[in-house]
């Protein structure tokens, strides 16, 4: 049975911001159908910012999965919502942004955007825009410096989940050193 683009948005509404509504039924409906990507990528600007926040969720899962599936729609990633007052929105941003191919001009707006969000408020956008800076970094050492930086901040802040993301990123830097030959 086919539905239209209003079911998948009323299965994404409802609840609070701890909740995920029925967004498994529509990760469920878009893995079967893949056409229907371009529904939830419409949902990512919907008014009801829990609904452009589940979206926006389940294409970053999706795109984890198999990223030439999103792909087209990855720059909702780039746009309005990567500067929104809801940090459970810019989770996703800064978790989906080394996952794409970009072009320079928006590869500078996405480093910029995690530059800026290893500085916000909320400890779980922070460690997630500095594991996706170091991401990047692995492939642009003229970022290396910043991340550095950032890292001794982090092993500094006396949060434990600061800390353990640091501790992440530097082993897995050690471990891709010691795989390519190099420091």
């Amino acid at each position: 049975m086919r539905t239209t683009a209003g079911s998948l948005r009323e299965l994404l509404s409802g609840g609070d911001r701890r909740s995920q509504a029925l967004s498994h039924l529509v990760l469920a409906r878009v893995r079967g159908d893949r056409r229907r990507i371009e529904e939830l990528a419409r949902l990512t600007a919907d008014e009801d910012w829990l609904v452009a926040m589940r979206a926006l969720d389940l294409l970053e899962k999706l795109a984890h999965e198999d990223v030439s599936s999103v792909e087209s729609h990855k720059h909702v990633f780039l746009g309005d919502l990567a500067d929104s007052d809801k940090w459970e929105i810019r989770l996703q941003v800064v978790r989906a942004l080394p996952l794409f191919e970009w072009a320079a001009a928006e590869r500078r707006r996405a480093v910029a955007i995690l530059t800026r969000d290893v500085e916000f408020p909320q400890s779980f956008v922070r460690a997630w825009a500095l594991d996706s800076l170091a991401t990047f970094a692995e492939a642009d050492p003229t970022l290396r410096p910043v991340v550095d930086r950032q890292l001794r901040a982090f092993e500094r802040s006396g949060r434990k989940s600061l800390q353990a993301r640091a501790r992440h990123i530097r082993e897995r830097w050690a471990k891709r050193a010691r795989s390519t030959g190099n420091p």
